[in-house]
């Protein structure tokens, strides 16, 4: 079949990485791709791998409305791969609304907040009886004056879900509480942007300690990919995104993954992070994310794990490709400029040294960013941030 008679796959978030990224692989695989982005100036939005790029929201009604005015504009149908947890809650919601032509493995509404909302999702982990650490849910100050007696510090503070409201205000996805005193002072200021908040026991050990597992699950619910990863260091410290991560096959982390979506009969892409103990060898559960690529997606297709090609094909009723499961491949997928600055940062603080850096960045990567066939991103990125360095001098600058 050749590219221009294939139905294509419209990616809703092309301006982050994943987006990029999912637009990348579906491009090599000779997918038709148009990309929707609510800032079309966004550097990821520079790339070639997209037949058509449209300005819309990429959550809300106004998705919804572009989505049905692109359908009047399309031969035939199209997969939806949303890049964004706002776009998958979306879609769940207005399943209804969208024109038939659209092909979505999005399970209910119902199953998608559970897992999307950090509130339900950890008391659906407590119920299955799931490795959880200590959590605390607080609403009011008195629960947070109960987390503060109950909970062992540190601890980490997060949103059920990052509103509007908390996106503005922080761009910390959560905060490392050290004691009930500070906890009290976050609660203060963290409850105007979001009315529910999760306090959970920290887990020791560094960021190599993290694994994260990608899957998918068709309408069975049967696992038909499931690709683990390690991070190795991610950006911010501790509390940030994997800047460089590993293949690394882990039966635990998969186990985990198949009980905890199989138990809501899930269908779609799946990603669950965990985190083992240094000194228990206990996995817990931190978080997950569902009905949307990751950054490692493009790391499973570096170690030839056909993730997203598997969603497509799966949706539209074609043959799976092969190279489904994980083998004993090893390849890294790296954030260059976030990893050069969380290495540095670590350098710093003596936690780092440089013969240890240079052996983490030893064999084969992949790109989150960088990528010769396709390099504009990369530029653009590059440029932005120089400009904001400059603004920044100079600002210092005129202080003085």
């Amino acid at each position: 079949m050749n590219r221009s008679a294939r139905v294509p796959a419209v990616i809703v978030g092309l301006d982050g990485l994943t987006g990029l990224q999912s637009a990348r692989i579906l491009r090599r695989r000779r997918v038709p791709v148009i990309g929707l982005a609510q800032d079309s100036s966004h550097f990821c939005c520079r790339t070639k791998a997209c037949d058509r790029t449209l300005t819309s929201d990429t959550s809300g009604e106004a998705l919804v409305e572009t989505l049905v005015r692109l359908a009047d504009e399309l031969d035939g149908p199209a997969v939806l791969f949303p890049c964004t947890d706002a776009s998958v809650l979306t879609l769940a919601r207005h399943q209804q609304d969208l024109p038939p032509g659209y092909i979505h493995d999005l399970p209910d509404p119902n199953t998608v907040e559970t897992l999307l909302d950090k509130w339900h999702f950890y008391r659906y982990v407590q119920r299955e009886q799931l490795p959880l650490t200590g959590t605390a849910f607080i609403q009011e100050r008195r629960d947070a004056e109960r987390g503060a007696r109950e909970i062992r510090f540190p601890a980490i503070l997060k949103p059920a879900v990052k509103t509007p409201v908390w996106l503005s205000q922080t761009s910390a996805k959560v905060f490392k509480i050290e004691d009930g005193a500070e906890l009290l002072r976050y609660f203060e200021r963290c409850i105007r942007w979001s009315d529910r908040l999760i306090l959970q026991e920290w887990v020791p050990g560094g960021d190599q300690n993290l694994y994260t597992s990608n899957c998918y699950f068709d309408s069975r619910s049967e696992m038909l990919v499931g690709f683990v990863s390690r991070k190795v260091r991610q950006w911010p410290l501790e509390t940030g995104s994997g800047c460089l991560a590993r293949a690394e096959p882990d039966p635990t982390v998969l186990e985990h993954s198949r009980r905890l979506f199989q138990g809501l009969h899930f269908r779609g892409l799946g990603y669950l992070e965990m985190k083992r103990h240094p000194e228990t060898g206990q996995y817990l559960i931190i978080e997950s994310n569902i009905g949307r690529p990751t950054g490692r997606s493009s790391l499973a297709e570096a170690c030839g794990v056909e993730l997203l090609y598997t969603k497509y094909c799966d949706n539209l009723g074609l043959p799976l490709p092969v190279s489904r499961s994980q083998t004993g491949q090893k390849c890294a997928w790296i954030h260059l400029r976030q990893d050069f600055q969380a290495s540095l940062l670590l350098w710093r603080r003596g936690r780092l040294g440089i013969r240890e850096w240079l052996r983490s960045l030893r064999g084969p990567k992949i790109y989150a960013l960088e990528s010769l066939s396709d390099p504009a991103p990369f530029l653009f990125d590059l440029l932005r941030v120089a400009r904001l360095a400059v603004a920044r001098l100079m600002g210092r600058g005129a202080e003085s």
